[in-house]
Order: C-alpha cells, then sequence, then structure tokens
C-alpha cells in the first residue's frame, strides 16, 4: 500500500534509512525499496542578523521601517525554532548581540531600544561574521546557515569584501532623493540575492 505519507519519504534518496517505513512496504529486495528519512525537515536553522545601525540610517525613517522588518524576523525565528545570532554595526566597532541562541521574545525589547548614531563599521562586522560562521561550521556541520543584511550602502568605500560562504539577502534601506546606491554593489560582491526594503 503505497499511501502520502511513504510517498513522500521515497523522496529522500540519501541519508538514514527509516527501517520501520521500509519494512512496512515488505522485505526490500532492492535500492528503491529502501525508505530513507527527510533529514532537511529537522536539520537546525541558524539565522544571522546583520544590521547597519549607523548614524546615516535615521534619514527618512530608513530605520524604523528596518524595525518592522526584523520584528516579523523575529518571530518567524521563534515559530520556526532557529537560532539566532545577530550583529549591529555602528559607533566604532561591531557588536554582538545575541549569538546562536534560540530566538526568543525577549528580542523585541533589544529591537525598542535600538537607535542609529555614529559611525559605519559594516565591513568590520563582515569580517567578524565571516570569522565566526566559518568556526561554527566546524562545530555544526549539519547547521543550516543563513544571513541577512539590512544597510543603506552608505560606506566611504567597499572595496574587497569576505567570502562568507553563506547563503542569504542583503535589505537595502536607503531613501532619499540622493542615492549612493552602494547597497546593490555589496550584495553582489557578498553574492547575496538583494532587495529593496521598498519591495518586500
Amino acid at each position: 500500500m503505497d499511501n502520502g505519507r511513504q510517498g513522500k519519504a521515497r523522496s529522500a534518496q540519501q541519508g538514514s534509512i527509516d527501517w520501520p517505513g521500509t519494512l512496512l512496504g515488505g522485505r526490500p529486495h532492492c535500492r528503491a525499496d529502501v525508505l530513507f528519512h527527510l533529514r532537511s525537515r529537522s536539520a537546525p536553522e541558524l539565522w544571522l542578523v546583520i544590521v547597519d545601525a549607523s548614524a546615516s540610517t535615521r534619514r527618512h525613517r530608513a530605520l524604523t521601517d528596518a524595525k518592522g522588518l526584523l520584528a516579523q524576523l523575529f518571530d518567524d525565528a521563534y515559530r520556526q525554532r532557529a537560532r539566532m545570532a545577530l550583529l549591529t554595526a555602528s559607533g566604532r566597532s561591531p557588536k554582538w548581540q545575541v549569538q546562536g541562541l534560540k530566538a526568543a521574545k525577549g528580542l523585541a525589547g533589544w529591537l525598542d531600544q535600538l537607535g542609529a548614531g555614529g559611525g559605519t563599521p559594516l565591513l568590520a562586522a563582515l569580517n567578524e561574521a565571516g570569522h565566526w560562521l566559518a568556526a561554527r561550521r566546524k562545530r555544526y556541520p549539519g547547521e543550516q546557515q543563513q544571513l541577512l543584511v539590512v544597510t543603506d550602502g552608505r560606506l566611504k568605500a567597499i572595496g574587497a569584501v569576505p567570502r562568507l560562504e553563506c547563503p542569504g539577502m542583503l535589505v537595502d534601506i536607503e531613501r532619499g532623493p540622493i542615492r549612493l546606491g552602494r547597497a546593490q554593489e555589496l550584495a553582489a560582491g557578498l553574492q547575496l540575492d538583494y532587495r529593496h526594503i521598498d519591495k518586500l
């Protein structure tokens, strides 16, 4: 009997063998008779968020609107039981807020207190994130990492950017009549998908 659940299990071609499911279908005679667990559903997830909170993000409600996006993201992470890492880039140097902890409702309180000011140590934040992600991959090789960078891209110069080897997206929050458009260039350098916040 080939029910829906068994059909789903057959879609996994490798991994650990689902022995109960396999044997329910009778004794396996060939590889096609063997069912495998769908590991992708249970693989732990890590969401790394880098927030540019430099003084320029105060313009045209850029950071305010970014907070709405982040609130939704934190809520999604909490419901999906993902782990969160949160790095802010403002002032003189980047600062970790959370490093690999389970997403918690407490992040909403941090978000309320988030203000913009100072310089843009975004490249330093990206370099630090790259080292942290590489070390974490060695420690948790099965973890699925995702990256979100929120920035207006207003850097003096982009130059060389680190290879983060992590899929994700850069959300451009630059607004106003005069735009430098550097966030799109930064996304290309980081090999991240690019979206402007107004298009999300």
